[in-house]
């Protein structure tokens, strides 16, 4: 079977899709997988275990001169590579018009179908109009969970049924633990944020406990951020150069854990299976949060928890962690 998985985006997204490749995996040994994604989410997935190919599109980046010469080369060349293959199905678990016209590019075999969800769930991006996108569309819950939507439009698609816990089969450094706690910080969303002070506090108790801290930055405003809190720590606090997303998950994955907030940084300690503590501001952890593991757990909820919630969960992921 050649299978083809559109998911452009975004990162958190894109990692809790992950598990759908080891489910088909386990259900159609010798099953080729492909898979677009944006092509600033391209290497990651290249770390995907079972992903024969990926194929960055650049969607982002094409909408900023949709009309250019240089965007329209690009496009014909991205398409061409593309449809160098075929399919015997195509299934954009975006639910979005912009996923299911990509997905339409792609070439299927006679008896191909492409596919997607039949219907909106609660607070998950959905637009109707894929359903006249694509050839079949399938029902979901009202409310289900991110990772389970999707291993479950996987197997309905393709009349399986997903069971046991999510697998994401990332590739990763073998190498001894450090004693270091990832702070993940950073949001595209102003209603995930936590605030400064209780970073800064937080990271005071970490290090009391015999840790150091690990700042992650990506852009101008989280280097400063970052740089104000390792200077509230008196040395005990390393701030991170700019990295790619791969380098970013081998240094997380040497460390004791991660706290973070709802934030791709934070679906990428789940799938690395690490100690974590995520922090949510908003009702979202039903839909997002970490699920299955008691080393792995989600705080907040209707309003962002304070730092003696953040720190008392912690201690309980690493007795639990522990005890594995």
């Amino acid at each position: 079977m050649e299978l083809l998985i559109v998911k452009l985006s975004s990162l958190g997204d894109v990692i809790q899709t992950m598990p759908v490749v080891h489910d088909l995996q386990l259900h159609f040994p010798g099953i080729h997988i492909d898979w677009m994604v944006e092509e600033a989410f391209a290497p990651l997935v290249h770390r995907v275990a079972g992903v024969r190919q990926v194929f960055p599109i650049a969607e982002r980046r094409w909408r900023k001169s949709r009309w250019s010469a240089t965007t329209r080369v690009e496009r014909a060349a991205f398409t061409g590579e593309l449809q160098q293959h075929s399919y015997d199905a195509v299934i954009d678990f975006q639910g979005l018009v912009k996923s299911a016209l990509a997905a339409r590019l792609a070439r299927l075999k006679p008896g191909g179908f492409s596919a997607t969800y039949g219907n909106a769930s609660e607070a998950c991006g959905y637009e109707w109009p894929v359903r006249l996108l694509l050839k079949r569309h399938f029902p979901m819950p009202n409310r289900i969970h991110a990772v389970a939507r999707y291993r479950l439009l996987a197997g309905l698609a393709l009349g399986y049924k997903a069971e046991g816990e999510a697998v994401y089969s990332l590739t990763r450094p073998q190498a001894v633990r450090q004693a270091t706690v990832v702070l993940a910080h950073g949001t595209t969303r102003a209603d995930n944020e936590w605030p400064e002070e209780n970073w800064v506090a937080l990271a005071r108790l970490l290090v009391e406990s015999g840790l150091r801290i690990a700042l992650p930055q990506s852009n101008p405003a989280e280097l400063a951020l970052v740089t104000r809190i390792a200077q509230a720590l008196d040395g005990h606090a390393d701030i991170w150069p700019r990295l790619s997303l791969p380098e970013v998950m081998d240094r997380m994955a040497l460390s004791a854990g991660v706290i973070g907030v709802d934030s791709g940084l934070s679906h990428m300690a789940v799938a690395l299976n690490l100690p974590h503590v995520q922090i949510f501001s908003q009702p979202r952890a039903w839909r997002a949060g970490p699920v299955g593991h008691t080393h792995q757990v989600a705080v907040g909820g209707e309003q962002a928890p304070d730092v003696a919630a953040v720190w008392h969960a912690w201690q309980g992921v690493q007795t639990s962690f522990k005890a594995l």
